[in-house]
């Protein structure tokens, strides 16, 4: 008879707890979201005051990534952490904000599920596009300026074209990751005003560098550079080097994600 003596082990598991972060920042001195090389990022401040904060290696994943000097107004992402139930602690916001550099700001902590994902389960993102039509002082680190007449009727119908259409490869930058160039245009359009212009963007997704494209070709459509029937045939070309050239990045913000309800286990996150 053989006798299998066998040594007890005693094994920790580290339950982990997923957070939505609800946040804004002005991207002026960053070199967009995503941590690169010997460069500033959100991400990686994010990354660095959460972990000192919490005393545990934090990785914050974001809703998408912003390029160098775009603006976020709303903007979401998500992190793991051992500290249970942050979205009740009344001082978690105020002490990360206290941490956190001054165009950096933290709304709100959420609790979602485990496998919830602040970029994947995204289901609708917003964007405006900020042009000051007189010289504006306080203004000028967070808009385009352009002076001269502009065709506001045809920028706003070649706004409604943008909804006729789902490859929006002459819009992209080109030598992208992505496995389609595909998107759901849901809402295009301007706001005009003697000042100030603004157009408002909402997609399922979105390309990189898309939403300053078409900005920068709806302007060329403002200025008669090319009429409906060209902006039209810009998008069926599929061909970046058609279409105008991008808006300067400092006028872009972020405005809203939407994500379904049930991937909440607080009350908290208004939709």
């Amino acid at each position: 008879m053989y006798y299998l003596c066998q040594e007890q082990i005693s094994i920790v598991i580290s339950l982990t707890y997923r957070y939505f972060i609800k946040l804004s920042y002005h991207g002026g001195n960053y070199h967009g979201w995503q941590i690169q090389p010997n460069a500033p990022t959100i991400q990686e401040v994010l990354n660095q005051d959460f972990s000192l904060l919490l005393g545990e290696e934090i990785k914050v994943t974001g809703c998408g990534r912003t390029d160098t000097g775009v603006h976020a107004k709303l903007f979401y992402a998500h992190f793991d952490s051992e500290s249970k139930n942050l979205e009740r602690d009344p001082d978690f916001v105020y002490k990360i904000n206290g941490k956190l550099p001054a165009d950096i700001s933290i709304q709100e902590v959420l609790k979602v599920k485990a496998d919830a994902h602040s970029r994947f389960d995204a289901i609708s993102r917003s964007y405006e596009y900020h042009i000051q039509r007189t010289k504006e002082v306080f203004q000028r680190d967070q808009s385009h300026i352009i002076f001269g007449e502009l065709d506001t009727k045809a920028m706003q119908s070649a706004a409604e074209i943008l909804k006729e259409f789902s490859d929006f490869t002459s819009f992209s930058k080109v030598d992208t990751d992505v496995k389609t160039n595909n998107c759901k245009i849901y809402d295009a359009s301007w706001d005009f005003s003697y000042k100030k212009m603004v157009f408002s963007i909402t997609a399922d997704r979105f390309l990189r560098n898309m939403v300053r494209a078409i900005v920068g070709t709806l302007i060329e459509v403002g200025f008669r550079k090319i009429n409906l029937e060209e902006f039209r045939q810009i998008i069926e070309s599929r061909n970046r080097s058609n279409a105008g050239t991008s808006a300067p990045a400092k006028g872009l913000f972020l405005t809203d994600v939407r994500y379904p309800p049930e991937l909440f286990l607080s009350d908290q996150v208004i939709q």
